[in-house]
């Protein structure tokens, strides 16, 4: 079975952040190592195939997603972090790095789906591109009653205890009141919904640097590829031409921004297009995050739509996603990352507008 093994490694304790050309060193460093990799000695000297990968560097580090051909997933995963410790020991510049995590991230539906075809003709695709294919469009939980009580029950005290996390919105935000007349959704149901918003960023965030690994692979816009992506295609499509290698960076470092700030006493409501539509997805990944737990009660679906009515200031963006009749996108991507005013704050890198890499702006 091919599994999908997400490995993080950062950069160690006090050292500073990466500027775009040790980015690129890094990166060449751990593509020549991959390369030279074919299969991957497991345990009693059992043979795991390395089937593909995908590397995205970030100031803070890098995230890899090793496609792995294993009989078991905890082999999948030993075999994985074992091939990434070696080729950070065989780097001098990389042997102080750490791996902090190293797990397959399984979608709980397609995990069953696994589990009951075994070697049938339902079996899914052995294919990674299928598998992340299949991954995105996957249906929500239907709560058929597959999850242990007890995963259930250990979801719902995580999501609880991360609402604090979220400082920029109280309770409040999403419906909870202290008096009775005004409550909207009880407290559970909020501190649901607001920890599975703050769960959420971590998917998000993590999706967008596999999207750009995966765009710097099979480029150069999103149009031009068949390849599967978690976030890029849920993106108006009208403007696929435009979504190219330095749209999806400045989009990856605005998403860090934002979730950032809402994690900030302030958050200041969305500072640009970019802004909403990357809010649009953390609370479809939040709602989704929920539901597969089986934790989507209607009052937290309640909380969850409070919640948006608040943050979102207006439902703009989504004309973004109206068909023109010509089918041709009007306006370029490169505006969406304007500021809404003076007050907001978008981050320089993702301001700057250098024009040679989003498309020609379309009248």
């Amino acid at each position: 079975m091919t599994y999908a093994v997400t490995v993080d490694v950062d950069l160690p304790e006090g050292a500073p952040e990466l500027d775009v050309l040790q980015r690129e060193g890094v990166g060449f460093l751990l593509r020549k190592g991959l390369d030279s990799i074919a299969a991957i000695e497991g345990p009693d000297g059992m043979e795991v195939d390395l089937v593909d990968d995908a590397i995205a560097v970030h100031p803070a580090g890098v995230l890899l997603k090793l496609f792995v051909d294993a009989p078991a997933l905890e082999f999948a995963e030993d075999a994985a972090r074992e091939v990434v410790a070696e080729l950070l020991e065989r780097s001098e510049p990389l042997s102080d790095w750490e791996i902090t995590r190293c797990g397959v991230d399984l979608h709980p539906e397609l995990l069953q789906e696994s589990l009951d075809a075994a070697d049938g003709p339902d079996a899914p695709p052995a294919d990674p591109a299928e598998r992340a294919r299949r991954h995105a469009a996957a249906e929500p939980s239907t709560g058929s009653g597959r999850l242990d009580r007890a995963e259930v029950d250990a979801m719902r005290r995580t999501l609880r205890a991360l609402a604090p996390t979220l400082r920029a919105f109280p309770l409040e935000a999403f419906g909870h009141r202290e008096d009775e007349e005004e409550r909207i959704v009880g407290r559970e149901a909020a501190e649901v919904a607001a920890g599975a918003v703050v769960y959420a960023i971590d998917l998000l965030v993590d999706e967008l640097f596999t999207d750009l690994a995966g765009l710097e692979e099979d480029g150069p816009t999103v149009a031009e590829t068949d390849a599967p992506f978690m976030v890029l295609d849920d993106l108006p499509p009208r403007f696929a031409l435009q979504y190219t290698v330095l749209f999806v960076r400045r989009l990856t470092v605005t998403a860090v921004t934002m979730t950032g700030r809402l994690t900030q006493p302030h958050f200041g409501g969305p500072s640009c297009v970019a802004e909403e539509l990357l809010l649009k997805f953390l609370l479809a990944q939040a709602e989704v995050t929920a539901d597969l737990y089986e934790l989507l009660s209607d009052e937290v679906e309640t909380a969850l739509q409070v919640f948006a009515d608040s943050v979102f200031e207006d439902m703009d963006h989504e004309w973004l996603y109206t068909p023109t009749t010509d089918g041709i996108a009007k306006g370029a991507v490169q505006d969406w990352f304007i500021p809404f005013g003076e007050e907001r704050y978008v981050h320089p890198y993702a301001a700057n507008d250098d024009g040679d890499d989003d498309g020609e702006p379309l009248d």
